[in-house]
C-alpha cells in the first residue's frame, strides 16, 4: 500500500508529517477451533496490513482520523482524553483507546498524539483486521514513547483491548501472528502453553488464495455450545484421568472410554479436535520436507471435519471446497469459526486462473452470490516503515 496519500493528509490535518507502522492481517493455515481446547494453531502475517502515520502532539489528548470508515455511517475524526471516562463513540478510535488504556494499566502512560489509520486488509473476510489495528497502534506508541513493551506483551495488550473495550472475548492467535509474523514462515503456536515454533512456508509454484463467500449464517450460541461440548468429554475422560484439563491433553483411546458417558454430538465433536491437533502437527512435520501436496490433503480433512464432525461449515463453504477438489487445488477448507467467511486454497500455479474463474462462475451460478477472491503472500509482522 501506498503511505504516501495518508502521510500528506496527516500533514494537511495536523501540520507536520508523522512516522508510519504496520501490521499485518493473518491467515491460518490449519487448526480450527483448537484454540480454546488448549491445542496448537499455524497463523501467517500476509501482505494486507494496517498503517499508521503518528506524531506526538504535546497534550493529553488523541485526535484521530480514519479516512477508510463510511463518512455515511460513523465520523472520520475522533478527538478524545487518555482517562478511562474518555472512551470515544466510534468504534475505530475505540481500538486506538483501549490499546493506550491498557498500556496504561501496566504503569506506562500514554501522552497525547495525532494518528491516522488506514489499510487493506478487507473487512469481513477473517483476516482479522481488528488484530492488525491493534497491533500497529501498539507497536507505534511503544516505539514512539519508549514504553518498553516486548512483541508478546503487545499481542497481549490487543487481546485485552478486544475484551475489555470493544466487547470481543477473543483468544490471542490473531494478535500473536500480527506481531511475531515473520516472512516466509507460519507460526506454530502452542495455545496452553503459548511457547511458539517458526516453520517454513515458501511454496514456490503455488499460490495461496481466499475466496470469501460473501455470507455470514448468524446461528446464535452455537461457537459456545461446541466449547461446552469440549468441556462436558473433558470433565467425563477427567474422572479416570485427572490430568486431563482440556482436550489437547486426552487421547483417542480416552475419549473411546467415555463413549457411553456422553452424547454421540458431543463425542464426535471432540474426536474431531484431537484428531484436528494431530493433522496440524503432522502438518508442520509436510512443511518442513516441503511437501505441500501432502499438507494440501490436510486441509481437506480438516475441512471434512469442520463440516461432518464439527458441523461449523455452510452449503457455500462446502460448495467451494468441493469446486476446490474438482479443480485439482492441492488444499482447501473452512478458515475461522465457520458458517460462511471465506475457504483458504493452496493453488498451484498452472491451475490458479482455471480455478478462480471456475469457483467464481459457479459459486454465482449456484447461489447468486459474486464471491470475492484475496491472494495472500505470507509476510513480516509489526514494524516501523
Amino acid at each position: 500500500m501506498d503511505t504516501s496519500k495518508i502521510q500528506a493528509k496527516f500533514k494537511e490535518l495536523y501540520g507536520a508529517e508523522g512516522a508510519v507502522y504496520t501490521s499485518p492481517g493473518r491467515i491460518n493455515l490449519i487448526g480450527e477451533h483448537t484454540d480454546y481446547n488448549g491445542g496448537f494453531v499455524l497463523p501467517g502475517a500476509i501482505d494486507k496490513a494496517i498503517y499508521c502515520v503518528i506524531k506526538p502532539n504535546g497534550t493529553n489528548k488523541v485526535r484521530g482520523y480514519a479516512p477508510d470508515e463510511n463518512p455515511d455511517k460513523v465520523a472520520l475524526n475522533s478527538e478524545f482524553g487518555l482517562e478511562e471516562a474518555d472512551k470515544p463513540k466510534e468504534r475505530w478510535a475505540q481500538y486506538i483507546f483501549g490499546v493506550a488504556r491498557e498500556m496504561a494499566k501496566k504503569g506506562r502512560k500514554v501522552p497525547g498524539f495525532d494518528i491516522i489509520i488506514s489499510g487493506d486488509v478487507p473487512l469481513g473476510a477473517g483476516m482479522s483486521s481488528s488484530a492488525a489495528l491493534e497491533s500497529c497502534v501498539g507497536f507505534a506508541l511503544n516505539d514512539q514513547f519508549a514504553l518498553g513493551f516486548d512483541r508478546f506483551e503487545l499481542a497481549l495488550t490487543g487481546q485485552a483491548t478486544e475484551h475489555n473495550y470493544v466487547g470481543v472475548k477473543c483468544g490471542i492467535m490473531d494478535q500473536f501472528a500480527s506481531c511475531f509474523g515473520k516472512e516466509g514462515s507460519l507460526i506454530r503456536l502452542d495455545c496452553r502453553s503459548l511457547e511458539y515454533e517458526y516453520f517454513p512456508f515458501d511454496p514456490k509454484g503455488y499460490k495461496l488464495v481466499l475466496i470469501n463467500t460473501c455470507v455470514a449464517h448468524m446461528l446464535g450460541g452455537e461457537y459456545n455450545e461446541r466449547r461446552e461440548s469440549c468441556e462436558r468429554v473433558v470433565a467425563a475422560i477427567a474422572e479416570k484421568h485427572p490430568e486431563v484439563k482440556l482436550l489437547r491433553d486426552a487421547s483417542l483411546d480416552w475419549l473411546k472410554e467415555v463413549s457411553s458417558k456422553v452424547s454421540a454430538v458431543d463425542y464426535i465433536r471432540s474426536e474431531f479436535v484431537i484428531e484436528e491437533i494431530q493433522r496440524l502437527l503432522d502438518t508442520c512435520e509436510l512443511l518442513k520436507k516441503g511437501d505441500y501436496e501432502a499438507a494440501g490433503r490436510k486441509m481437506y480433512e480438516t475441512h471434512t471435519g469442520l463440516s461432518l464432525k464439527y458441523t461449523v461449515s455452510c452449503p457455500e463453504l462446502d460448495f467451494l471446497n468441493e469446486t476446490a477438489k474438482e479443480c485439482g487445488v492441492a488444499g482447501s477448507r473452512v478458515m475461522g469459526g465457520g458458517f460462511g467467511g471465506c475457504t483458504i486454497n493452496l493453488v498451484k500455479d498452472s491451475l490458479y486462473d482455471g480455478f478462480i474463474q471456475k469457483a467464481t462462475e459457479a459459486y454465482e451460478k449456484q447461489f447468486g452470490i459474486k464471491a470475492k477472491v484475496y491472494d495472500v503472500v505470507i509476510k513480516d509482522g509489526a514494524r516501523k516503515l
